[in-house]
Order: structure tokens, then sequence, then C-alpha cells
């Protein structure tokens, strides 16, 4: 029990943050990470090694026990992105992923990691796939200022759902549910899943401009395209004010309010912790990082 309350607690701070103000200059933190190239391959051995694996093929010891499976970083292809389809992710998208963790899956939330430990992470991804080194991420993808949301706004983007073909995977009605979404696979074979596109936390987030951005930049490596070329940003941001009028449901939640799969990162967590390794992968990995804390620093970050 003297364990567990501290994970307990830990996590609530940690879902509580999941907002965290990815958008602050982090220029510093991400050149003195850099300076670093030990500290990225440290800190990655210790916290994410365990899924993604020593090579970043995805392949960790615990890649086995998820639905959704890990990153294969080898490849270079990035989900969540603020770059057109196909293009390589901004350092601040890696960032952002690393910090904010994929809602519904075994990728939680590093805030464990202080700011220049997770630029040192990014940096050391990216030596996993030669097309850093090869290739530059495409242009910014840019979200114009979202319109009020009305219901002539949802009716279009209802029209545009159905116009986009949308219901051929995610289902006429939005729950994922489509006959030929049994058969949906990503790019190195695995089954994928539609979202249920009635239940919140989305992956990417259920903030309208994580909506937004994930229409125009498609998800890499899965079946979801970008609509960047289809739709003006006036109906893509229709678009999203439909699905966000069915997201009126939360996903179930486990243990401590976790959705989905993040219930068995944390298990895998508080395995290591309750082992003495502390310097394990996720939200209780070490680096001096979410259990040491000040709490008036973890309670600003909640409130930005």
């Amino acid at each position: 029990m003297k364990t567990i309350l501290p994970i307990a607690i830990c996590t609530v701070l940690i879902l509580g943050v999941l907002t965290v103000n990815e958008r602050r200059n982090d220029t510093a933190g991400s050149a003195s990470a850099e300076e670093d190239p030990k500290l990225g391959e440290r800190i990655y051995q210790e916290n994410c090694a365990a899924c993604h694996g020593d090579k970043g093929d995805g392949k960790g010891p615990e890649a086995h026990r998820f639905k959704i499976k890990p990153r294969d970083f080898t490849a270079g292809i990035y989900k969540f992105r603020s770059t057109p389809s196909g293009s390589l992710p901004l350092d601040q998208d890696i960032f952002r992923t690393v910090t904010r963790g994929v809602r519904g899956t075994s990728m939680l939330a590093q805030l464990q990691l202080s700011e220049q430990q997770r630029w040192a992470v990014v940096h050391h991804l990216k030596t996993f796939s030669k097309r850093f080194k090869e290739e530059k991420p495409g242009r910014t993808v840019a979200a114009p200022p979202a319109p009020s949301p009305n219901g002539k706004l949802v009716a279009v983007g209802k029209s545009k759902y159905e116009e986009a073909g949308c219901a051929q995977c995610h289902g006429a009605n939005g729950k994922g549910d489509a006959p030929s979404a049994k058969d949906l696979k990503d790019d190195w074979g695995n089954p994928i899943s539609p979202a249920d596109l009635t239940l919140k936390p989305f992956k990417s987030g259920s903030d309208p401009e994580d909506l937004y951005r994930t229409l125009t930049t498609g998800l890499s490596g899965t079946p979801m395209p970008s609509y960047d070329d289809a739709f003006s940003p006036k109906k893509r941001w229709a678009l999203v004010s439909y699905i966000l009028s069915i997201a009126t449901h939360e996903r179930p939640r486990g243990m401590m309010g976790l959705v989905g799969e993040e219930v068995d990162g944390m298990r895998i967590d508080m395995r290591a912790a309750m082992a003495g390794k502390m310097g394990g992968r996720g939200m209780m990995g070490g680096g001096g990082g979410m259990m040491n804390k000040d709490m008036k620093d973890m309670m600003k970050d909640q409130r930005k």
C-alpha cells in the first residue's frame, strides 16, 4: 500500500496536466539536450525501451502485451504531427507526444522526465531513422481560428463526414463499427481499429485544434488519410464541429481513472516500482522527475 498510494497520487496529477502548454519556448531545453546525446540514450533505455525496443523497432519485451502496438521509430513514420501527410514531424511534434502521451494507449505522459530529458529523448528517437538525416519536415500546418459552434456548421460537417467516406471505417454513427473496420491494418501489418468518435478522449487530444490537425495531416502509417486537399479549412472545421457533436460519452475508466491500454502501461510501471526498478519506463521512471517535483510547479502546469 505504501507503494501504490504514491503511484495513485502521481497518476491523478499526470492526467491533470495532460493539457500542459507545449507551445512555450523550448529552444533552450532542446539545444541543451542535443549537446548531450548520451543523455537521450540513457533516458530512452530506462523509460522507453521496454515497449519500443532497444533498437527502436517497437519490439520491446513488453510490446506483446498490447493490442495497440508501440511505435516502430526506424521507419521515421509518426502519426501525430503538425506537418503534411507523409512528412517527417517537427521536433516540437515529437516533444508534444512524449510529454502528453497518447490517450487510450500504453504510451503514458512522460512528465516524470524534466524538459531537458524529454528533449534528449526526442533527439535520440531521431537517430533510429535515416530519414532525419536525408529529409526535412514539411511546412507547418496552421489552423485558422475555430468558428463558433452552431447547428448549421454541425449539419455541414455531417454532410462532409458522409462525402469523405468516413463512415466506411468509423461507421454511420461514428462508433468505429463499419463492416470493413475489422480488416484494417497499419503499415506494419498490425490490425488497427478506427476510433470510436463518440467517445472521449481522442488519442491525439480532444481539443478542436487537435482534431483539426488530425484531419489536416492524417495519421501516417494508418489508413487515416489527410483531408488537406479534399476540404477547405472551413469545411474541415465543420467536420470537427460534427465530430465534437457526437463525442458525447467518456471512455470507460479503469484503475485510477485510466482509459484503454493506459491501464496496461501503468501496470508495467507499478511492477517496476514495486520491484524497486524506479529507472524503468513510463510515469514511474527515474530522472528526478514527477516524484521529486515541487507540488507548486505541478499545480502551475495544471492551470495552463
